[in-house]
């Protein structure tokens, strides 16, 4: 099953060079511009009442680490103005950026003002903490980057908008009573995992830094976890809606995190930024009605509202310690939830034209959907060339001459590096291999696409997982390298088609075996 090389036919669409400018914007705060964060890709889950899916969450979110300035200067594209996601632009004094890596991953990357941070070891303790503190329900922090006078921080990109987008900028549809539930029960659930991970402070807890996932899926934005820098401000919002401790202490406490709760509770039952004094006034005077948005009308049961506006006065009680504790707030918001079943980007409108995850998987397919380099590397290796025994291989036919010795070498020399990671020279000696061969192997560019992958050249790695499809066309091994590949250049739709494919020729091959 050897084949000539040719241009890839049938294989599969490339990417355009730049295939994922066309994911939207996060709208930010025009008062905190930190809210902010994005990328595509970890866990996505309709409303499943919510276990602590930690670990599924650090397979899909990259290792934490610190980035070069010039790497983030190149994605930010020398921090371009068109790139800035803070609604306040330029004029913020910590301005957010949407970023590509040389991977094709996006991001978002806040970058602060230059008195902020003085002591970069401070900056990196403190951002690598935050960076340990993984969940599905956080928009998390991937990175930073202490060069000089400038500190950044590089987070997962959101492409779906804030809460305060879809609650009082909206377009299309007002955000559906269900799936404002939904909001506060997964917001909950994200300060109960903090508090696990002993992160009880949440800086300024706004709409503005509740984001929402490609899914669909909100999700709290990982910055407010970092502490105060020197020009820093616990909380950015006007005073109406600040915590009465912060006004007289000018102190955060973790019942201060309570208090901005049930700020983001009333903007979720009144569609409005509402100050909480008149809030409390109105619920007080039994003027519910005044108080919920009249997009909702029909929407909710009235018990349920009400149980919600109660939550939202506890939380606003004056006295910390009249506050309830987050497990009181995701023991009152779980229940309320009716739609648990529907996905979130079905409730909010959202167009998403990606095929259902296939339900079996083999061990390379989940790697590469979970983006699991390690684990790939290692069924690539172990793997070998088996899948290519009984087909026709050349090197096997040929007389015995010096230029098979040669080739033989240039591909022993090959294996070898990919074994020990050294991908830079296995590229060259597969390269050299491909060069020699009159009939390639799947597996060489197989080994040669994932080669290119380690060493940022997602393009080419895609053009090789391609090739290894021309060579085997039912190969499930070039789909889920592609997938793979397609991820990276930040292209989910088709790197789901492609697992889609790969699990569909893997389920053919073992019911042949059977048959």
């Amino acid at each position: 099953m050897g084949c000539f090389l040719s241009k890839p036919a049938g294989a599969g669409p490339l990417p355009p060079k730049d295939a994922a400018d066309a994911a939207a914007l996060p709208a930010d705060n025009p008062a905190d511009p930190e809210a902010a964060a994005a990328n595509g890709g970890a866990d996505s889950a309709a409303a499943d009442g919510g276990g602590d899916d930690k670990d599924a969450a650090k397979r899909a979110v990259p290792v934490f680490r610190e980035f070069g300035l010039a790497e983030l200067r190149a994605a930010t594209k020398g921090f371009s103005a068109d790139l800035i996601v803070s609604e306040s632009g330029e004029k913020a004094p910590n301005v957010v950026y949407r970023g590509r890596l040389d991977g094709g991953r996006l991001i978002a990357v806040k970058r602060f003002s230059r008195l902020s941070w003085p002591d970069p070891q401070q900056f990196l303790a403190e951002a690598a903490g935050v960076g340990k503190v993984r969940h599905k329900r956080l928009v998390n922090l991937i990175g930073c980057c202490a060069e000089g006078d400038e500190r950044l921080l590089v987070a997962e990109y959101m492409p779906n908008d804030t809460l305060s987008k879809h609650l009082f900028h909206w377009d299309k549809q007002p955000l559906p009573w269900e799936m404002r539930l939904r909001v506060a029960y997964y917001i909950a659930q994200a300060l109960d995992h903090c508090n696990a991970e002993n992160r009880k402070i949440y800086h300024d807890l706004n709409a503005y830094r509740v984001l929402f996932d490609e899914e669909g899926d909100p999700r709290l934005s990982s910055f407010g976890l970092m502490k105060n820098s020197r020009d820093g401000k616990s909380y950015s919002t006007n005073l109406a809606y600040t915590p009465p401790e912060f006004l007289r202490t000018g102190r955060v406490i973790a019942e201060s995190v309570i208090y901005s709760y049930g700020t983001v509770l009333l903007d979720l039952l009144s569609g409005k930024h509402i100050p909480p004094s008149h809030a409390l006034d109105l619920i007080r005077g039994k003027n519910i009605l005044l108080l919920m948005d009249s997009s909702l009308e029909g929407q909710y049961a009235n018990e349920d509202a009400s149980k919600l506006v109660d939550l939202a006065s506890k939380c606003l009680q004056f006295e910390a310690r009249d506050r309830p504790n987050i497990k009181y707030l995701l023991s009152s918001v779980g229940p309320l939830q009716k739609q648990k079943e529907v996905a979130s980007h079905v409730l909010m409108g959202i167009t998403k034209a990606t095929a259902v995850l296939p339900t079996i998987l083999s061990p390379l397919g989940k790697a590469c959907s979970g983006m699991d380099l390690t684990a790939v590397h290692d069924i690539l290796l172990k793997t070998g060339y088996k899948d290519e025994e009984g087909a026709e291989n050349e090197l096997s036919f040929q007389e015995w001459t010096q230029q098979v010795q040669e080739m033989l070498n240039t591909k022993k020399f090959g294996d070898i590096a990919f074994r020990d990671k050294d991908f830079k020279t296995a590229i060259d000696y597969y390269s050299k291999l491909v060069g020699m061969m009159s009939v390639p192997s799947a597996t060489v560019f197989a080994r040669r696409s994932f080669s290119y992958l380690m060493n940022g050249q997602s393009e080419l790695a895609l053009r090789d997982a391609m090739q290894a499809q021309v060579c085997m066309p039912e190969w499930p091994t070039a789909f889920y390298l592609q997938a793979l590949a397609l991820s990276k250049l930040g292209m989910e739709t088709d790197a789901q088609d492609m697992l889609n494919d790969g699990a569909t020729f893997e389920a053919k091959k073992q019911n042949s075996w059977r048959g």
